[in-house]
């Protein structure tokens, strides 16, 4: 004890506008109130005051150590991977928060499994910065995986931390759908408000890029109702959000236009310009869903012809555009070359924008009355049925 209060005592004068915080950390310590000592421990780490030097390294091992095992085991996670943030080379970062793995492990507190997942996605994710996300792999997609998979009910900054490796291991193969799904599985588990300006639109045009480039993405509906989107607002990458619009939408030639307005922008996009051909594609097979979701329900009967005005192909190109759907299983049905027609029995589900929900709310309406009518005519053929029966 005597080592502590002469550390935090030592700290409040040299830091003497911290002085007030380190009293009243030496105070709770003094008094055994631990759960009060960790609240104020982790008010301390979020102060940009303490987020200098090694101040944070120093009041771990100097402070923090002497009653860590009185700490819940996941706030020890949070404290230490805050910590291992002011190491200045990563390799000691992650060496340090090894160091409270194997603690948290050999300790076998109730419920050390989310801090010790929490610690390794962290340590993970350093081996990703650093270039090495091949040896992350196992401890991403194969560990971390089944670790959280085993928890019944994991703390969202534990599930947050799985997915955001997740996402930047997938970033850095270019593996833009995967990257976009973890992406989009992480935003659900924060609150996208609580990141830092320059990471939420760093975040927004990162996932509005790979659901573009993302080989079987065809729905963008999550994406652009996110509130992340909207720090894409008035800066250099607005155009984005019309883009991702545009595709929702299938809307080809607005798609067009957007290409020619925004042509800098987009050839400045390396991945964007060398995959041309294939976002052409795809904007295409969303035109081809958006025809479909406009037709009726009970008569989803289509000419080639038709399909072909609007997706600006030849017929050929129409039929290919089908192979296409069909293969990747976003439409059910049968082309009919004879007379030139496609059949589509089933559309894959995707999520709606208020739009769209506004136009079922009259689709169904329409349904109604027409069941309406079918009850109506019923009842007046019912007596001259019955009558015919006598």
């Amino acid at each position: 004890m005597a080592a502590v209060e002469a550390y935090l005592n030592g700290q409040a004068s040299a830091h003497p506008e911290l002085a007030e915080h380190f009293s009243e950390m030496l105070d709770l310590y003094e008094r055994r109130l631990w759960h009060q000592l960790t609240l104020k421990l982790e008010e301390c780490i979020a102060m940009p005051a303490f987020q200098t030097g090694e101040l944070l390294i120093q009041l771990y091992h100097s402070f923090v150590t002497d009653f860590e095992h009185k700490i819940s085991p996941l706030k020890l996670g949070h404290i230490a991977v805050a910590v291992g943030g002011r190491y200045g080379d990563r390799a000691a970062a992650a060496a340090f928060m090894d160091t409270v793995v194997v603690k948290l492990t050999e300790g076998r507190q109730p419920g050390h499994e989310e801090p010790v997942l929490y610690l390794r996605m962290h340590i993970a994710l350093l081996h990703v910065n650093d270039g090495r996300a091949s040896e992350a792999r196992a401890m991403v997609l194969e560990d971390g995986k089944a670790a959280l998979d085993a928890l019944a009910a994991p703390d969202p900054s534990v599930s947050a931390a799985f997915y955001w490796v997740c996402s930047q291991y997938h970033k850095e193969k270019q593996n833009f759908a995967e990257f976009y799904r973890t992406g989009m599985m992480y935003l659900a588990y924060i609150s996208s408000d609580d990141l830092p300006e320059e990471a939420r639109r760093d975040l927004a045009v990162n996932l509005s890029l790979a659901a573009l480039l993302g080989e079987d993405l065809y729905n963008f509906a999550e994406l652009i109702a996110h509130p992340v989107t909207a720090a894409l607002d008035g800066t250099a990458f607005a155009w984005l959000q019309e883009i991702v619009a545009a595709f929702n939408d299938g809307d080809l030639h607005r798609y067009d236009v957007l290409c020619v307005t925004h042509a800098d922008a987009l050839n400045a996009q390396p991945a964007m310009v060398s995959s041309e051909r294939t976002l052409r594609e795809k904007i295409t097979i969303l035109c081809l869903l958006q025809i479909v979701f406009q037709m009726p329900a009970e008569n989803r009967v289509i000419a080639l012809a038709d399909i072909a005005a609007r997706t600006k192909l030849s017929v050929d190109g129409v039929e290919y555009l089908l192979m296409k759907a069909l293969s990747v299983h976003l439409i059910e049905g049968i082309v009919d070359q004879v007379s030139a027609t496609v059949n589509v029995t089933w559309v894959q589900p995707r999520v709606l924008l208020k739009p769209q929900i506004q136009d079922l709310s009259l689709r169904l309406d329409g349904w109604i009355a027409k069941v309406k009518g079918v009850g109506d005519a019923l009842r007046e053929e019912i007596p001259q049925l019955a009558g015919t029966m006598v």
